[in-house]
Order: structure tokens, then sequence, then C-alpha cells
């Protein structure tokens, strides 16, 4: 055990859930302890460990039981069965609204949170200074924490998180507020502690964080843990549970005809749909069906840099059009098209499509764009002698996430390869 700072065997946290309080006081009266209860399992017979110095990143749905998860290795919650280890003094940044008093002072705050994590005020004055240079909050650490905005509480409540020298770092979705300079200090902060053989277990929804700074990922849906393994492939993972593509859910259709042949079935039933898309054109020929998918055919809203990815589209056709267009844009959340292409461009051979044909479009390419939000145009235009038409075009019509675990500058990377040599002086 001297390598092991977390150790969770077989964990379980069960909450009982009443229809209404009437029911919770009939239960604790009834002569023959009847249940009008049902049982809740946040948590089910979870078991882990995190070596001493290893980076653990926690993934999920919403609702999935990472919290809870958290807040029991914390000694915020009990268990309801199973047993938690921890070896180390712990710092922990766990939701919003816990650790601090809201009715003390930013400062107050700092000495009332030391206490509790067992520091003497002598211990604190040594490192109080620290404390409010990395937060960074001006005249605000004399106010009362009840008038902060969410970004400035946590940019304390980290402060103090990471300034008093634990063995231990947990964090709770913390590091996605606050402005990019405060994030950039947060992870410097982070390579800090692990080149100090520090351990950090930390709940994310940021799939980058996972694969820049974890040394593996446990994936969990619904309290069960699916898998423990490395980043990329509990990245893997837990965009497959996104769109109800992994494990049971499989297993139920497994003899559905749709999943042996994945473009037999409706491809935009697995993805959200922006709502403000934009769809016009005169309807000659209509996209009657779309979706983004990864390396392994999966459809996702979440796509790895330098992977290979592809995006379909299904186009139906109302009339006979001759050599029509195909076509995809990329662009960020600004409206800037960043990248693109279509079948007049790749120079391919199009025929006259009758009335009632319908295609399925692929675009198979590498992904090698900025970690960042994006939107997915589709079109079907061509020309009717000199004129350009439309025939169906939809604008913004998915908003997807690029992942990445290298950084670049601009929108995408050269693949450059650098060379340093030291020149003797002269």
């Amino acid at each position: 055990m001297n390598d092991i700072a977390i150790k969770i065997e077989n964990l379980s946290k069960v909450y009982r859930l009443y229809n209404n309080p009437v029911e919770r006081l009939k239960e604790s009266l009834h002569p023959f302890r009847k249940k009008y209860h049902r049982e809740f399992y946040a948590l089910r017979d979870v078991s882990f460990e995190v070596k001493r110095g290893e980076t653990v990143g926690i993934i999920g749905k919403n609702g999935s039981g990472k919290s809870t998860l958290l807040k029991i290795i914390t000694g915020v919650l009990t268990p309801t069965g199973g047993n938690v280890t921890v070896n180390g003094k712990v710092s922990a940044l766990l939701e919003l609204g816990t650790g601090f008093n809201p009715e003390f002072t930013g400062m107050e705050n700092i000495y009332f949170s030391g206490t509790i994590m067992g520091y003497t005020k002598e211990e604190i004055d040594k490192k109080v200074d620290e404390i409010v240079s990395f937060a960074d909050i001006g005249d605000f650490i004399n106010q009362p924490v009840k008038i902060y905005s969410s970004g400035m509480y946590v940019r304390l409540a980290f402060a103090v998180a990471i300034n008093v020298d634990p063995e231990i770092l947990i964090i709770d979705e913390a590091l996605s507020v606050g402005d990019i300079a405060f994030q950039v200090k947060c992870f410097r902060k982070f390579n800090e502690f692990k080149e100090a053989g520090k351990t950090i277990l930390f709940v994310t929804h940021s799939l980058d964080s996972i694969l820049r700074y974890c040394n593996k990922g446990i994936v969990i849906q619904n309290g069960i843990k699916i898998t423990e393994t490395d980043p990329k492939d509990a990245v893997d993972v837990y965009k497959r549970l996104l769109v109800d593509c992994y494990g049971e859910i499989e297993d139920k259709n497994s003899n559905r005809e749709d999943k042996k042949n994945p473009d037999l079935y409706v491809f935009k039933e697995k993805f959200s749909i922006n709502p403000d898309l934009l769809s016009y054109g005169n309807n000659k020929a209509e996209i009657i069906d779309f979706g983004i998918f990864d390396e392994y055919n999966n459809p996702t809203q979440k796509l790895l840099n330098n992977q290979k990815f592809s995006i379909k589209m299904k186009v139906r056709f109302n009339e006979e059009i001759g050599e029509p267009i195909f076509a995809y844009t990329i662009k960020d959340l600004k409206g800037l098209e960043i990248t693109g292409t279509n079948t007049m461009y790749k120079k391919m051979d199009m025929k006259i499509s009758k009335k009632n044909d319908m295609f399925l479009v692929e675009f198979f390419q590498m992904l090698n764009i900025q970690a960042g939000q994006y939107a997915l145009s589709l079109g079907c235009t061509g020309y009717e002698g000199e004129e350009f038409v439309v025939y169906h075009r939809l604008y913004d019509v998915i908003l997807f996430e690029v992942v990445s675990d290298v950084l670049i500058v601009g929108f995408y990377d050269l693949h450059s390869e650098i060379r340093l040599n030291k020149l003797n002086a002269s």
C-alpha cells in the first residue's frame, strides 16, 4: 500500500426516493416496516486504485455519479457500502458552494478552509500571501464571499486548494470557470504538482484535459465504472456513451440489420441538432439525413485531432438534376469558414440524377485543426446553364467539439519537426 494514494473497494451509494414527504413519514411509522421508497444507486460497486504521483481523470455524462464519488473520497458524504482508503493529506475543490462560509470574507475563508484541512494559524500565515496572489481578485478578498461571481469564487477556492501543499489534490469540474489566463495558471500548477510527485484526481467534461494531463482515465455511467484505461481509450469510450453506442446499449439491438450496416439507420437521430440552423433551397433535392463519424464509424460530436473521421449525408432528388455538387464546410462559432470541400473541387464525375434517386455521400479526411467548438454545414448545389443554384443547404446543422492533446497556434497544425543544434561561439 506504500505506493497507493487512494484505494476504492466495492463502493456504493444508495438514496431512498419517496414520491412525497408523507410516504417517508408512513414508512417510519409503519408497524411492519412497509417500504414506500424506491432505491436509487448513485454508485454501484465501484473499485479502483490511484497510485502516488498519478493524475487520474474521471469522465461520464451528467448524473453518472462522478461528484458523488469525489464527495465520498473527501468525506463529505458517507458511503452505503464499500471502503475508501486515502493515504496522504488531501486538498479538495468540490462543486461551487462547498467549503466556504458565504458570510465570511475571502480572507476569513482562507483561514477557515485551512483550519478544516488541519493547518494551524501560523502555517496559514506563511501561505496566505501566495494564496491571495494566485487568486488575484483584488480588494474583493476582504468582501463577503456571498457577493462573489462564480469565477471569483473558483479562483479563490482553487488558490486555497493548490497552495496549501497537499499530497493529494481532488478537483470537481472547477477549471472550466475563469478566464484563459487563469486556466493557464491552473494547469501550470497541475504540471508543477505532477513533477513534484503529487497525486491528482479530478472530474471534468474537458476531454483535452484528460488527454494532456492524465496517466489514465476512468469512465462512469449510471453509477457503474465502465472502464479504467489509458486516456485515449477512455475518451473513445466516453464518446460512444454520449451517442448510446457502447456495451449493453449495442447488445440489445445486436440482431438489427441497421447495426450490421450503419448506413441503413437514421444518422441524425444520434445527434443534437442545432436549433438555430439555417435551411434553404429550391427543394429540387433534399438533404434528408446527415452525421459526423469517428475513425471507428461511431456517430460523435466530439472528435480527436490527428484522427480520421467522416462526414455523411443522404440526399434525395425530387426532380432530375444534371451534375449536382455535394459539399461541406466547417466554421468556427464566430462564423469564419475554416475548411471544407465539394465534389466539384475534387473533380468527381457526377452523372445526371433522376427524380427519386437517393445518394449516400461520404467525405473522409484526417482531422487537423485547433481544439475548440465548430459548426458543420452541408449543401447540395449545381449549375443550370450559367446560373448557380442552391437545391438545399443546411447551415450550422451540427455543433461539434475538437479535442487535442497538443497545443497549436492558429487553426491547424503543420506537423512541424524541430531541430536544435548548439553552435559554439567564435
